[in-house]
């Protein structure tokens, strides 16, 4: 077994390549790559946050039952939404200014494009008409806005947004705020003061599927006021939008509302600071399609969301989906699962930019490590070389040399080399023999034949 054994350890020494070399060779190369990929691939696209902050409204208002929509519907995606209260549209800015909210429900007139450019805000798209509503205790007879001095009219407070726009359209009909005592009052506890006689008015904005509008609606003693100059609002505040309160729409049965209602209504916005992810604003809008896709009170199928009906710039990501649709894969897979492929063209982009030239290192590098194999004996040689013209063929010196000489045969024979490198191990091989016979030549030279016949025998 000893001598087969040995066969063969002489024959491995000769393979078609060397992968430890292999590694050696590609190993910095391939590190190199990898890392700078994961560096793109984190840094260039990062992945999409797992948790976001949205900003909703009051208590018992359209925002927060639809805030309710955005966590189930963004639950799905694995992604958690965290509702964070306010008082409304001006509130919600202030935090998405702030940098305390990733994105905010936030009403169309709240701020201006100019505005909204300057702190960095853009629009995910326009999700439904938010109508004013001015309700009235039944014994007040109103019929225009005009009439509205003297009485108490509840509000709400500054940072609903509401206040700012009510006092634009009072002043289109000639009404200063100091006309009427305007109340400050959030929309629920306004609600009891207007039950119990104690205000006259309460106006606020909100969708129709708002439980206060619900319960407002059908309320013995409370009455909804009829904007039948709606129209006109809308040509002079342009953020406004003539809607129509149907007839019956609330109970056709009771013929709640007895009568078309006539409504100005600004929109409700989806809002979000502009480094929001990209991934993300795609979810969102998807998650909006859902939500207000349908029809409605106000709206017909399809109408919303939608790019229109904002002054606060349209994210990219949102104007293209109105657009196109949907990415491409994310209607085929899951959206974490479209994300990673999508994001993959970072990392092939950087294995393009560098697997080219870094490709051109690793042949050479491959080569020069086999032949430094070899090469690095001549060093040996050399040193033989110039022992043997200081010794002036001393058959002492001579006579280490040839022994220094078969020592590096013996190492030399040892090595492992890949076979289309052998060329080199037997052009070495040669030259040790060239230069054993070198050695031989100086002690001839040097020492009479019969010496040489002696120290030969």
């Amino acid at each position: 077994m000893k001598p087969l054994q040995l066969a063969m350890s002489k024959i491995r020494k000769f393979t078609q390549f060397s992968f430890k070399d292999l590694v050696a060779a590609t190993g910095p190369t391939v590190l190199t790559i990898a890392a700078l990929c994961v560096l793109a691939y984190f840094l260039v696209d990062p992945t999409p946050p797992r948790a976001v902050t949205l900003a909703t409204g009051q208590e018992n208002s359209a925002y927060e039952e639809l805030g309710k929509k955005y966590v189930a519907a963004m639950a799905k995606h694995k992604i958690k939404v965290t509702l964070v209260p306010s008082l409304g549209s001006q509130e919600n800015l202030q935090r998405l200014n702030d940098g305390k909210v990733d994105i905010a429900f936030v009403q169309s007139g709240s701020t201006e494009e100019a505005e909204a450019q300057r702190k960095g805000l853009v629009s995910l798209g326009s999700l439904f008409t938010e109508p004013v509503w001015l309700f009235l205790r039944e014994p007040v007879a109103v019929d225009q806005l005009t009439q509205l001095k003297g009485l108490k009219i509840n509000v709400g407070p500054e940072g609903t947004g509401v206040p700012k726009m009510f006092r634009q359209v009072l002043a289109l009909n000639g009404v200063e705020p100091a006309d009427l005592t305007m109340g400050a009052l959030e929309n629920t506890p306004a609600t009891v003061e207007l039950l119990e006689g104690r205000i006259d008015g309460l106006v606020f904005s909100s969708g129709p599927d708002a439980l206060l509008v619900q319960m407002l609606l059908q309320t013995p003693g409370i009455k909804l006021f009829n904007f039948t100059q709606a129209e006109a609002y809308t040509r002079r505040l342009p953020y406004m939008t003539h809607v129509v309160l149907p007839r019956g729409i609330v109970d056709v049965g009771r013929d709640i509302p007895s009568q078309d209602y006539h409504l100005i209504a600004p929109t409700a916005t989806l809002v979000a600071r502009e480094d929001i992810h990209p991934a993300l604003v795609d979810l969102f809008v998807q998650s909006a399609t859902a939500i207000h896709g349908g029809t409605g009170w106000f709206q017909q199928q399809g109408q919303f969301p939608s790019a229109r009906y904002t002054e606060i710039p349209v994210a990219h990501e949102a104007a293209k989906f109105y657009k196109d649709g949907p990415p491409m894969l994310q209607r085929y897979m899951s959206f974490w699962m479209a994300n990673f492929l999508d994001r993959m063209w970072v990392v092939v982009v950087a294995l393009a930019a560098l697997v080219l030239p870094l490709s051109k290192v690793v042949p050479p590098l491959y080569v020069w490590r086999i032949r430094s194999r070899v090469y690095r004996w001549y060093g040996q040689l050399r040193t033989v070389e110039q022992e043997l013209e200081t010794a002036q063929g001393d058959p002492v010196q001579c006579e280490g040399l040839l022994k220094r000489l078969d020592e590096i045969e013996e190492l030399v024979n040892q090595i492992s080399i890949p076979l289309a490198f052998a060329d080199g191990l037997y052009g070495l091989r040669s030259h040790i023999n060239f230069v054993r016979q070198r050695v031989r030549n100086a002690m001839n030279a040097a020492v009479p034949t019969t010496g040489l016949h002696k120290a030969g025998a």
